[in-house]
């Protein structure tokens, strides 16, 4: 079976040609040996251990105090996986942003433009790429940090704590999709996939169309009054169901055994769609907060 989310499909991690773990394959029969390669096949019948020494209570006590085996590592990833990847992604983004919060100087915001527009090259690499590089995931991460450290240093010039709201907004997102994930009030089907990718793409059209006019001189209303409100609640929106799309196919991966490797590719996936909804927050409260 093959994820429907092309990022997750790469190197066809759904693939399953082969069997789980080795188990499942066969080999041909020899004469005079059984099917399956069955280790007893030249004596079917009889004791299996005949010939062989009896054990000695030393060798009994010793086989009984020895640790029990562990499970079997097959390569594939792991809720655990995705976890420790996602946290170290994260606190790489966090750390950098820490760097520039106290570094790039709100008069100056070129390192800022220059950090997010690598980030953006990075992720494009990384979404489109076929292999999993953690480095340019980690390295993603860390322009990202410099960009949004930046930025909400200059937002908290003008309102202070905003920052720390837009992180609890965040978190809150985060922890209410999830459970309504987990609970089976969001269901992730080809119809909410295809309506939800529709809203973002005409979404992101409309912003890249307001920028330009802002540009020029011109001003739409959409990052202000009560239509930036709107628009701030619509982008907050798509960022729960990016992530609603990200927990799926971590299921999807999980279930299918994807490889280890892949959980790199998933906290990619999350760190992305947290971003995203950090800055609608940011731009919400902005809004929200006006002059105060």
């Amino acid at each position: 079976m093959r994820s429907r989310n092309p990022v997750f499909s790469r190197e066809g991690s759904f693939t399953r040609n082969d069997q789980y773990a080795g188990f499942g394959t066969q080999t041909a029969a020899q004469p005079g040996q059984q099917a399956y390669g069955s280790p007893y096949g030249q004596q079917p019948y009889g004791d299996p251990h005949a010939g062989q020494q009896p054990l000695t209570d030393e060798q009994l006590v010793v086989m009984y105090n020895a640790p029990s085996a562990g499970p079997l590592q097959t390569g594939r990833m792991t809720m655990d996986d995705v976890v420790a990847r996602t946290a170290m992604t994260l606190l790489t983004l966090v750390g950098f942003g820490a760097v520039a919060w106290f570094l790039v100087p709100t008069d100056n915001f070129a390192p800022a433009i220059g950090a997010a527009v690598a980030a953006m090259v990075i992720g494009l690499v990384v979404s489109f790429k076929r292999s999993v590089n953690p480095g340019l995931i980690l390295a993603y991460a860390a322009l990202e940090g410099v960009f949004l450290g930046a930025i909400s240093r200059v937002f908290e010039t003008f309102w202070p704590g905003i920052a720390i709201q837009a992180v609890l907004g965040t978190a809150a997102v985060f922890a209410a999709t999830l459970i309504a994930y987990k609970s089976g009030r969001i269901r992730v089907t080809p119809r909410y996939t295809r309506i939800g990718i529709s809203i973002a793409i005409g979404f992101s059209i409309l912003l890249l169309v307001n920028l330009v006019a802002t540009l020029l001189g011109a001003d739409f209303g959409l990052r202000s009054g009560p239509l930036g409100i709107l628009v701030g609640l619509v982008g907050i929106g798509l960022g729960a169901f990016f992530l609603t799309l990200d927990y799926a196919e971590i299921e999807e991966g999980i279930r299918h055994g994807a490889p280890e490797k892949e959980a790199w590719r998933a906290a990619f996936g999350l760190t992305l769609s947290l971003v995203w909804i950090y800055i609608e927050m940011l731009r919400l409260i902005a809004i929200l907060r006006g002059d105060d």
